[in-house]
């Protein structure tokens, strides 16, 4: 399991350019059974995602592909959790 990071950088303000195409691949990442959970990093801080069902490598492809990050409105930063222990409801995260 993965948590992505996406941290505004100085070029925040342009990320209206870029909303759909970003909304796009989010919808593409929740399509492919990639992402589980996505919103905003508060206050006003950037994003981010948890992600499973992937390598590091696949995901770090993928992010390098959202218009955020090849734009620089956001940095990424990709931490990857190996679980050991979630609550049932959660329970495929441990295959």
């Amino acid at each position: 399991m993965f948590i992505i990071f996406l941290k505004f950088s100085d070029n925040k303000l342009q990320a209206g350019q870029y909303m759909d195409g970003h909304k796009s691949w989010l919808q593409k990442g929740f399509d492919d059974q990639v992402f589980l959970v996505s919103g905003s990093l508060q206050p006003n801080q950037g994003g981010g995602i948890i992600a499973h069902n992937t390598s590091l490598t696949e995901l770090q492809s993928r992010v390098d592909k959202d218009p955020f990050v090849e734009n620089n409105i956001v940095t990424a930063q990709i931490t990857e959790i190996t679980a050991s222990k979630v609550d049932q409801k959660l329970a495929f995260l441990l295959e």
